[in-house]
């Protein structure tokens, strides 16, 4: 039986292990892409292993480096981390079989590049969901950044630079210029950064400077992409569709979430969060990025924008589920990282997809679409439907336990916000399938059936795969529902 100590850090350095044998087979793509496959299954049989353990009641600690009595690099499991471990062991390899179709398809260069850096990063969100301590949590998170910003610039053109420069400054500026000051002002003022169940805090802090503390850490995690620290987000919408799928679904923008609720449930602790005035307004706050976003969604005719905004939109609901502090709100926000990653990583697939396959980026171009890509497009339709929170999709209980929440404190705003942020979902997703298969009279674009054919098989195999997930999801969230319960402090929760 392997140590549950050596077990997380192989975790968390497997994917670096994978980087010599990408670059050494750099000029012979099957064997380079074989080493991300077998480096990506090899992680998901780990996490899966280590998860197990953790179920069973081992536990996992470790310390790699000690700067100064109580400022070390040190990892531990808790649920969050557990739960965020599945999801980003689940989704690399499911990402690296369609990037495998999509970067041939596309005839993308600089694709070793593209598979080492991508390891880096999920070796940098494992170092992350496993952080012990808000010092580790921020070296990942920078690590994170930088390790994408490549990612992000692939295409080497002079709007892809323009990209990768806003995506950099936004989240270097917002991480070093807020989340840096909080951490600093964590340690002066609770005298130590490790994550704590019920929070750091004793009861003698002041108010105002909890406020204050997280008043920084919510603008300061800018990889959750609260309005008006968003527009990096959008912009890194030039990268290729698998780096978007990494973005939205795998990697940054769940790192950005992850952060939010770990933060509020082991610095701040949900009875502080309760009494900090500050959580009142930045809640306000996150209910219009909710609003806003899917606003900005519907106007957008470009595809991958029109997911853009909405990954905003679905990001504040998240940071709203921790913001509640409540247990149905942590629950429903915890569950929401599972649902939003199948969910969203399934419609980025299927609009990759759709331009290998179809050459189209444009929603309007794309009335009739499903007669000639059915697959693609029935997967899109599931994706939509665990975004909006409707059966048979993981987003239905996210949602449910998020409403919850709103009652349980009665926030009615926020409610009526998350309520009306899900009919507009309807509103700019649902229109795409439905019309795919139901041009009716509008304008169809007029396409041979043989020019217009499914995605290449690695693709499609990852889309479908991604889909159906959703739906298991729906019928079977047990585990995730296990970890998340555990998180809030539930009776039932994995070791409680």
């Amino acid at each position: 039986m392997i140590d549950q100590n050596v077990l997380m850090q192989l975790i968390i350095i497997l994917p670096l292990l994978a980087i010599p044998g990408i670059i050494a087979f750099g000029k012979w793509a099957n064997l380079r892409e074989a080493v991300t496959l077998i480096a990506g299954g090899l992680l998901l049989v780990a996490v899966i292993i280590f998860y197990q353990g953790f179920d069973s009641g081992q536990t996992a600690y470790v310390k790699w480096l000690e700067l100064l009595p109580g400022l070390d690099i040190s990892f531990r499991a808790e649920p969050l981390g557990v739960l965020f471990s599945l999801v980003a062991g689940s989704l690399w390899v499911v990402t690296s079989i369609y990037a495998i179709g999509y970067m041939r398809g596309h005839g993308e260069v600089n694709q070793t590049r593209f598979y080492a850096c991508f390891a880096v990063a999920i070796s940098a969100v494992m170092g992350l969901a496993f952080a012990d301590n808000l010092f580790t949590l921020f070296v990942f998170y920078e690590v994170l950044t930088l390790s994408t910003y490549p990612l992000v610039t692939h295409a080497g053109t002079d709007k892809a630079k323009q990209g990768g420069r806003t995506y950099l400054s936004i989240l270097l500026a917002t991480s070093i210029g807020f989340l840096l000051l909080a951490v600093v002002g964590t340690w002066w003022q609770a005298g130590t950064l490790t994550f704590t169940e019920g929070g750091v805090f004793d009861e003698n802090t002041s108010i105002v400077a909890a406020s204050v503390l997280l008043v920084l850490f919510i603008f300061g995690i800018g990889k959750a992409a609260i309005m008006p620290f968003h527009r990096w987000l959008p912009a890194a919408m030039v990268a290729p569709t698998p780096v978007s799928a990494l973005l939205h679904a795998v990697a940054v923008v769940k790192a950005g979430v992850f952060t939010v609720l770990k933060v509020c449930v082991y610095i701040f602790g949900i009875d502080l969060l309760r009494d900090i005035p500050a959580t009142q307004w930045l809640l306000y706050l996150a209910a219009a990025s909710v609003l806003l976003a899917s606003l900005v969604a519907m106007r957008q005719d470009n595809l991958k924008k029109r997911l853009a905004y909405s990954t905003v939109s679905q990001l504040g609901y998240i940071t709203i589920g921790a913001l509640l502090a409540s247990q149905a709100g942590i629950l429903g926000g915890a569950l929401h990282i599972v649902a939003h990653a199948f969910g969203k990583i399934t419609l980025f697939f299927c609009a990759g997809a759709i331009m290998v396959a179809a050459h189209k980026t444009e929603i309007s171009d794309m009335r009739g679409l499903g007669k000639a890509m059915p697959i693609t497009m029935i997967a899109f339709f599931i994706g939509s439907l665990s975004i909006i929170g409707l059966p048979p999709a993981a987003g239905v209980w996210s949602k449910w336990y998020l409403l919850m929440g709103t009652l349980d404190t009665h926030q009615w705003v926020v409610m009526s916000v998350l309520m009306l942020s899900s009919l507009l979902n309807i509103a700019y997703l649902l229109p795409i399938p439905l019309r795919a298969f139901f041009p009716g009279t509008g304008q169809v674009v007029k396409v041979e059936r043989s020019a217009i054919k499914e995605a290449p098989l690695p693709s499609l195999i990852a889309l479908s795969i991604t889909a159906l997930m959703t739906m298991i999801l729906f019928f079977w969230p047990d585990i995730f529902y296990e970890l998340a319960a555990s998180l809030a402090g539930l009776s039932g929760g994995v070791n409680g």
